[in-house]
Parts: structure tokens; sequence; C-alpha cells
């Protein structure tokens, strides 16, 4: 299965993303060339209700994939993007990603998900979170976090799926889940 040879870092000793394959899914590193795609995957407005904000434009989406590919300015941090292949169909359908950062006790990761309303409810993003997750073990990333807003059972579900339980602690109105990944 992809993803699993050796992480490849920067020269920084950043981690890079690498394709991970799933049983139906790609998870293919961001392209510059993914965000027109990736524009229409995510152009309903739905999608913010819980985040906030609006759909970028293609022009908007592509210019914060520059921003994300040009790396943290941090060289304590890696920020991975994948976009998400359905392969049965060849079509984008979301993205996951993590901002993966050193710590005192080994490096933790928060990670993010956001699957098209079209391709909702199919369990994509549980499988490609399940997935991102793994890679991150693999990484020897010690703790894995995301952030939820509380009504949001959905993404409550994804989390779950991928081993993630939610913790006492709020952040901007946020419930934190979390999961060690290493004792």
């Amino acid at each position: 299965m992809a993803g699993d040879t050796p992480p490849r870092t920067s020269q920084a000793g950043v981690l890079e993303p690498e394709a991970i394959g799933t049983q139906r899914l790609d998870l293919s590193p961001l392209r510059l060339e993914h965000a027109a795609e990736m524009a229409a995957v995510l152009s309903d407005p739905a999608l913010h209700a819980f985040i906030g904000g609006t759909p970028d434009t293609p022009a908007e989406l592509r210019a914060r994939y520059r921003r994300r590919l040009a790396g943290s300015p941090d060289p304590a941090v890696s920020w991975l993007t994948w976009v998400i292949v359905l392969r049965s169909s060849s079509c984008l359908t979301g993205t996951v990603q993590a901002t993966v950062s050193a710590g005192e006790r080994g490096a933790g990761a928060e990670v993010a998900w956001m699957v098209g309303t079209a391709w909702q409810q199919r369990g994509i993003a549980s499988e490609a979170a399940r997935a991102l997750v793994a890679w991150l073990q693999r990484r020897n990333v010690r703790r894995v976090i995301a952030h939820i807003h509380p009504a949001n059972s959905a993404s409550a579900a994804v989390a779950t799926a991928a081993g993630l339980a939610p913790t006492a602690e709020r952040s901007d109105g946020e419930l934190r889940w979390s999961r060690d990944l290493r004792p």
C-alpha cells in the first residue's frame, strides 16, 4: 500500500506528504493544479456552517494552496495537505490535512478534513481520516488532535472513526478531540 515507505523530509527535516492508498481512495499530495477542481468540490456554503467563512473562488483557493505549499515559516512545523480522490470515479472529493509540530515529548499533529457535499455520507471522510492518522503514526507522531464544533455530529463521527475521543478542552468554541499514538 502506498505511504508505507520511510517518510520523506525536506532539507530542514520537515515532513512532506506522500501518496496514501486505502481500499477506495487515493490521498494525493496537494498541488496548485488541484485548486480549480477543489473550488467546485468545496463550493457549497453549507460546508462552512461550523467553520465560518465562505467558499473560496478558484483564484482564492489557488492562493491559499500556494501559501500552504510554501510551508510553515517555523522549521519545526510541517504543513501537510492531501486531496481525496475517489478511485472508482477518478474525481476529487475533498481534503485532509495535518499540521505536525515538534514538542518536548515528540511530534504532535492537528488534523482536519473536508469532503464536498456531493460525496458526504459515503464514509469517504472517515476512510481518509483513518488513513491519515495511520500515516502519522508510522511517522512517529505521538498525539493527534482535531477541533470540532460541538454541534457538528458528522465531523465527530469522522473523529471517532479515526480513533479520536472528545476531551473537556475547548478552543474558540470548538471541542478538542485527541488520540495518543505512542505511550
